[in-house]
């Protein structure tokens, strides 16, 4: 290919104008401006934008309509962590835009008994269609989540087109049906509908190749850095992989351009520039999130194992799909383009050579663990392993684009298309992910595009309608396959993700009986007022409001996680998902002054239905801040039931001998854990294992058994001994990263003698020390004792970033804030300084002089002054290439 042939690509837009680069103003006059043209009768890239936003809102809908999805069906699509993390988030969101919840941005006050909310806010919500939530009521947020889902696809569509056509001139309507191509990919459908976060960086990825087009013809200098810290302000994690994936865009761009060497070092000189401003201007968010991803609990992290050949290629097919393979699905249109390129001749040689080796290299990067690693920011993903997939569905949609912007493809071209389409089916064939419905679906679709492909390749007649007829029926048809094998795809992944993931019911009933429940109890800051034991979703206070023990997030806190963890609460998600502990104990601790209970969701299907209501219970519980006489250094032990009384200050719990007996009535065997119990065998009489001890009369009876999934029960053993005793019910489950919260049985008879009947559902561990009795006589001490030192006032400021205690006169010691003691905190007392919070075993603590009678404890987010000054710096620079811009040019008309 000639040097002017690779010129003229990079200086055509989608109107024929040239480009014209910094260089080119320098020194020079700039022209008289010249009469503007007639206006041009052709559709434009907003009409083209239009028809593929049209084309992704249609087949979405249409899809979800066959899959009866909501809002078009009864079958809910809130799975996984959209019903646990990002719904309830979008909800809190709500309810701080209306003045309501808990907390405000520095401080999330109902979750995880006070989290840092600026890292949450940054990962989950800086989306500029996050806003769009607090249009909605309060009780439709799932069609809120689902419409600013539906607007961020059609948003990512026509993103796409819009830089399709700014990179070359091309038939409009084609440019609309790529555009809708990328942003209904098989990463969408299969992963990003329900992580809506990550479709910012489906949207992004298009804007910064714009940007890297500004840079290139030196235009909108100041427009590309705003660009740049918007998409990284809205989702840093997606922004990442897409600011990668539009420096390998650009790269390719400035080796076809023809410049010379120095033109195409300022130019690659202006991209860095304009990267490095973009993200400083985002530095305030994205040093908070860095530093509340530093702090969390590590987490859960498999170790990544490519895909086969088979189940790669097998996903560039309609209505294939897997959890753990990346979705390249583009649409067979798109797909044969794309073959095309590599052998169409109209073409230049390194255009076909550079996007194809760009394609290929890319989807060979994510199968080698190092680079693989690298478009994950060098951090294993936790769940979904191909996060980056949308980046390969972007290239191979942008070389179909260039294949046939070049012009109709002739017979070779479509002939080897063809040809490497049938070989990928061929291969695919051996995978489990295509099944036997695929295959219909892929052969209309293959025949209705070579058909299309092949129309548009006619010569054109001399008579109008002979012109115009041949490139009508393509685009008719081309559109027409496009909308039935997307919106099959979509609908078959909708339905497979519904069986393969959990799943959460809409807001209804229960939550409004929940969030009504703790309206009429709310004390807050007087008191905590928990949603209960028996959540809804993993993050049931935000959805329904309350300040409880309950936290999910990437940036659960590792302090808060072993805190809770070492006290008997359950988790999932590899301790990044804590959950409530109906504890006695802890409710004393942690303030949690009135608490709901509510039946097993009905809409689960892990426990049965045993005709509970739901009711709230209230109890008497210290405030916020209280006095002990000192920090004690002790450490945390393997008994849950220790570390409460340490936490607490004294001893409350009896652990009594325990005799285990399996089915058999035989004891169990045991591992480094505990005994060993399984599900009974046939013949057993439906007798199931049992633990049998003996304690004081009166006391309140706790099962504590992390490993074991299953009920338990305190067995009848004198009339009306266990009637009405609670069930306690146990999830564990090792595949999920799930440990099983302490639960509370009832009270011990009279007799002193306790069975425990237990009905395990798959093998478990009864651990040593496993039941706990407790005094509640000594807890009325304690608690008499707590309240008796600890404060006479606390508030908490409007922002949650700041809470202030009135203490007695006098007071000595340490005091301590039931609140983890995460980083970011620094306290005072009286009128001294701020220094670092002190810890008392996980939590708040403050020395005490005996001479201040106030402490106040304020919250420093990790990052963001660091963020901030980085982001000052930015500004700065940015002001000032401004207004040196500014100056230059009217210098240049002067």
């Amino acid at each position: 290919m000639s040097g002017t042939a690779c010129g003229d690509e990079l200086k055509t837009t989608a109107h024929g104008d040239e480009l014209r680069t910094a260089d080119e103003h320098v020194g020079t006059r700039p022209p008289l401006p010249a009469p503007r043209p007639p206006a041009d009768p052709r559709p434009g890239p907003g009409q083209a934008a239009l028809l593929a936003a049209a084309i992704t809102v249609f087949v979405l809908c249409a899809a979800d309509t066959v899959a009866r999805s909501y809002p078009f069906g009864p079958r809910t699509r809130t799975v996984n962590d959209l019903g646990n993390q990002y719904i309830p988030f979008h909800a809190h969101l709500w309810d701080l835009l209306h003045g309501r919840g808990s907390g405000g941005l520095l401080v999330n006050w109902q979750s995880g008994f006070g989290t840092s909310f600026l890292p949450d806010l940054g990962t989950y919500l800086t989306s500029p269609f996050a806003l769009l939530v607090g249009v909605f009521p309060r009780d439709r947020i799932d069609l809120a989540v689902y419409v600013i889902t539906v607007l961020k696809i059609a948003c990512a569509a026509a993103a796409m087109t819009w830089l399709l056509l700014r990179l070359r001139p091309g038939r409009w309507w084609a440019a609309g049906l790529l555009g809708a191509s990328y942003a209904l990919c098989g990463w969408t459908v299969a992963a990003g509908s329900y992580n809506l976060m990550w479709l910012d960086g489906l949207i992004a990825l298009p804007l910064l190749c714009l940007v890297g087009e500004w840079i290139l013809s030196g235009r909108r200098p100041l427009l590309g850095v705003l660009v740049v810290a918007a998409v990284w302000i809205a989702n840093f994690y997606t922004a990442y992989m897409a600011t990668l994936a539009a420096g390998l865009v650009l790269l390719v761009r400035l080796s076809l351009s023809g410049l010379p060497r120095r033109r195409a070092l300022a130019a690659a000189g202006r991209a860095v520039l304009t990267f490095a401003l973009g993200l400083g201007l985002a530095a305030p968010l994205v040093a908070v999130v860095y530093f509340g991803s530093a702090h969390a609990s590590p987490g859960r992290f498999t170790r990544f194992a490519p895909v086969g050949a088979e189940d790669l290629l097998a996903r560039l097919l309609p209505t294939t799909y897997s959890f753990g393979s990346p979705g390249i699905f583009v649409g067979t249109t798109a797909l044969l383009l794309a073959l095309a390129l590599p052998f169409h001749r109209a073409a230049p040689r390194r255009v076909r050579a550079g996007w194809t080796v760009l394609v290929v290299a890319v989807i060979l990067s994510m199968q080698w663990h190092p680079t693989h690693l690298l478009w994950h920011a060098f951090a294993a993903p936790q769940g979904s392993p191909y996060r980056q997939t949308f980046v390969v569905c972007a290239l191979l949609v942008i070389a179909a684009w260039h294949t046939l912007s070049y012009g109709p493809l002739d017979r070779r071209a479509l002939g080897a298309a063809a040809g490497l389409l049938a070989l990928i089916a061929v291969v695919a064939s051996g995978s489990h992910l295509v099944r036997l419905f695929a295959w219909p679906v892929f052969l209309v679709a293959a025949a209705g595009a070579l058909a299309g492909l092949a129309l548009l390749s006619l010569r054109r007649g001399r008579l109008p309608w002979l012109r115009v007829a041949p490139a009508a029926l393509a685009a008719t048809l081309l559109i027409g396959v496009q909308l039935g094998e997307a919106t099959a795809t979509d609908a078959v992944t909708t339905r497979a993700r519904f069986l393969a993931m959990d799943d959460y019911a809409p807001w209804g009933d229960r939550q409004q009986r929940q969030a009504d429940a703790i309206a009429e109890v709310d004390g807050w800051p007087r008191y905590r007022t928990d949603p209960g034991r028996e959540q809804t979703v993993g993050n049931d206070p935000l959805l329904v409001g309350g300040e409880g023990a309950q936290y999910y997030s990437s940036h659960t806190s590792a302090v808060f996680s072993s805190t809770l963890s070492a006290l008997g609460h359950g988790w999932t998600s590899g301790a990044r998902s804590l959950q409530s502990l109906d504890n006695a104990v802890t409710d004393v601790v942690f303030s949690v002054g009135a608490r709901v209970h509510s039946p097993p969701d009905p809409h689960q299907n892990w426990f049965r239905q045993d005709g509970e209501e739901l009711t709230v219970t209230r109890r008497d519980v210290p405030p916020l801040v209280t006095v002990r006489p000192s920090a004690d250094a002790s450490s945390f032990g393997p008994s849950p039931y220790r570390n409460q009384e340490l936490l607490l200050g004294t001893r409350v719990y009896t652990l009594p001998h325990l005799t285990v007996r399996n089915a058999a009535g035989k004891q169990p065997p045991r591992n480094h854990e505990g005994l060993l119990i399984g599900v009974p065998r046939h013949g057993t009489g439906g007798q199931g294992p049992t633990i049998t001890t003996r304690c004081r009369a009166g006391d309140e009876v706790y099962l504590w058994a992390p490993h074991f999934a299953g009920t338990a029960r305190l067995a009848e053993a004198e009339a009306g001994s266990a009637a009405g005793a609670p069930t306690g019910r146990f999830r564990y489950n090792p595949a999920r990263a799930q440990s099983a919260a302490m639960q509370r049985l009832g009270t011990v008879p009279a007799s002193g003698r306790l069975t425990i009947e237990l009905t395990p559902e798959r093998l478990g561990v009864v651990p040593d020390g496993a039941v706990g009795c407790l005094d509640t006589a000594r807890l009325r001490d304690a608690v008499r004792q707590l309240k008796a030192t600890g404060a006479t006032e606390v508030t908490v400021s409007g922002s949650g970033g700041t809470i202030r205690a009135e203490l007695p006169a006098g007071s000595t010691g340490t005091a301590v804030v039931a609140a983890p003691r995460i980083a970011g905190w620094r306290c005072a007392t009286g009128d001294g300084p701020e220094v670092p919070a002190g810890e008392y075993h996980g939590l708040i603590a403050v020395p005490l002089d005996g001479t201040s009678t106030e402490v106040s404890c304020t919250f420093h987010p990790p990052g963001l002054r660091l963020g901030t000054t980085v982001g000052s710096g930015a500004l700065v620079v940015l002001l000032g290439l401004g207004v040196g811009r500014a100056v230059r040019r009217r210098r240049m008309l002067s």
